[in-house]
């Protein structure tokens, strides 16, 4: 598997190749997404859900990013590795918001930022891609913006914000973003977006024709508990047998079974002899 970089998405596109992404949190994920063959790392600020235990992603911090985005580079070596700008890195002043960017690619070691948003931010991209950075958008459902959105709901079904997140789009690939993540878009109408610009567009709840989908991988690997949205598929249902594990563990330590004999460590008897 070659380096995946930013021209190597967009010739993906081109082909009509799909692209691959999955999140990732820790060391230990990432070297699994690379050996399995996956295009793009997403360090998402969805950690403060699946990872850190928040209602929702607004209380991860720069440095919660810093951390988890660190310890994914570390696990990698040609998956592209994306990661999220929280919530409040990229609002207050464009000069912060050059930084805080930049903190993700110096110190955590990421090869691009993501962050949400389309017409609004296009100031805030375009400084970040004066700094040398590349930009990942993200438009439709953003989560950063759920009390606006007064929850997580479908974008784009009326006329009006349809029309809007097409406008956001193209604003966003002018502004020079290399591809755009759509969250919970009608499926046609991201078709639609995603024939009308020259990017690639990456979905997840977008339906088929995006040119890449992307998921949460606690939920498609079936860790995730309670409510999952409609969107997910688990490839896999691990939830039960990780717990069945645990519980088999403490059983046997419980009955003093577990270390058996081939978990011990060996020592010459006359040595301990010698100790009384």
């Amino acid at each position: 598997m070659a380096r995946v970089t930013t021209a190597v998405l967009k010739e993906k596109k081109q082909k009509g190749e799909k692209i691959t992404m999955l999140t990732a949190y820790d060391y230990a994920t990432a070297m699994l997404l690379e050996q399995a063959g996956i295009d793009v790392a997403l360090v998402g600020d969805s950690v403060g859900n699946v990872v850190l235990g928040f209602e929702n992603t607004l209380a991860v911090t720069m440095d919660d990013m810093v951390h988890h985005t660190k310890a994914v580079v570390r696990g990698v070596k040609n998956t592209m590795v994306v990661a999220d700008m929280p919530f409040l890195s990229y609002h207050v002043s464009i000069p912060d918001s050059v930084r805080n960017a930049g903190r993700l690619i110096q110190e955590g070691g990421a090869q691009a930022v993501k962050l949400e948003g389309g017409q609004e931010r296009v100031e805030v991209i375009k400084a970040i891609l004066d700094a040398e950075i590349p930009v990942m958008g993200h438009i439709g459902l953003t989560p950063q913006s759920v009390h606006q959105f007064g929850g997580f709901k479908v974008q784009g079904r009326d006329l009006e914000t349809a029309k809007r997140l097409i406008e956001d789009a193209k604003a966003l690939e002018r502004a020079g973003v290399f591809s755009i993540v759509l969250e919970g878009v009608p499926a046609a109408l991201a078709k639609r977006i995603t024939g009308e610009i020259t990017v690639p567009t990456i979905g997840i709840g977008a339906g088929p024709d995006c040119d890449g989908q992307v998921l949460v991988i606690n939920d498609m690997l079936g860790l995730t508990q309670g409510h999952v949205p409609k969107f997910v598929k688990k490839f896999a249902n691990l939830h039960p047998q990780m717990l069945e594990a645990v519980k088999a563990y403490i059983d046997e330590v419980n009955a003093g079974t577990f270390p058996a004999e081939e978990h011990c460590y060996s020592i010459n008897e006359e040595i301990i002899e010698k100790l009384y």
